[in-house]
């Protein structure tokens, strides 16, 4: 019985080294220049800090950039509310998005049921879907329909199996 599996992972890597590159534009950008302005990664966050929303916005549209020239999806990221921080600075928080939960897991398994392809069965192991079926087409016809569709969240298909 065909298998394959969806997944939502990211490439720490290539996250990590966007953010080196964001911060380093930062400090050579002339209007950043005196504004104590950073970007941190931590093992799921990023914070970012500055001194007003508005640069607050301009540090994020930096980050987002350097994210999407390095093939990371934007949907990875999921910003946290801007809060005030020591000396009239600003700062806010984006959680990094890895893996599909439950809430996820049961609207890609409701929509697999709503495709009505015969045979076609999922299953939730941990953080990652299996999905099998009778036939081969069916199940590329499952893969079609999801990358079309907008979850949310960043979706990978491996380990596909005949």
């Amino acid at each position: 019985m065909p298998t394959f599996d969806v997944v939502s992972e990211v490439d720490q890597q290539e996250i990590r080294n966007a953010v080196d590159q964001a911060s380093r534009e930062i400090n050579t950008r002339f209007d950043f220049k005196g504004t104590d302005s950073s970007i941190d990664l931590s093992d799921k966050e990023i914070d970012l800090h500055t001194d007003t929303e508005q640069r607050l916005k301009a540090l994020t549209q930096v980050l987002e950039e350097k994210l999407v020239r390095r093939k990371v999806s934007l949907k990875v990221l999921s910003y946290g509310k801007v809060e005030e921080a020591a000396k009239g600075t600003v700062r806010q928080r984006a959680t990094l998005t890895v893996g599909i939960n439950d809430e996820k897991a049961r609207e890609i398994g409701k929509f697999l049921k709503g495709l009505g392809l015969k045979g076609v069965q999922h299953q939730v192991q941990g953080d990652q879907l299996r999905v099998s079926g009778k036939k081969r087409d069916d199940l590329q016809a499952a893969i079609q329909a999801m990358r079309e569709h907008d979850f949310g969240i960043p979706l990978q298909f491996t380990n596909f199996r005949d």
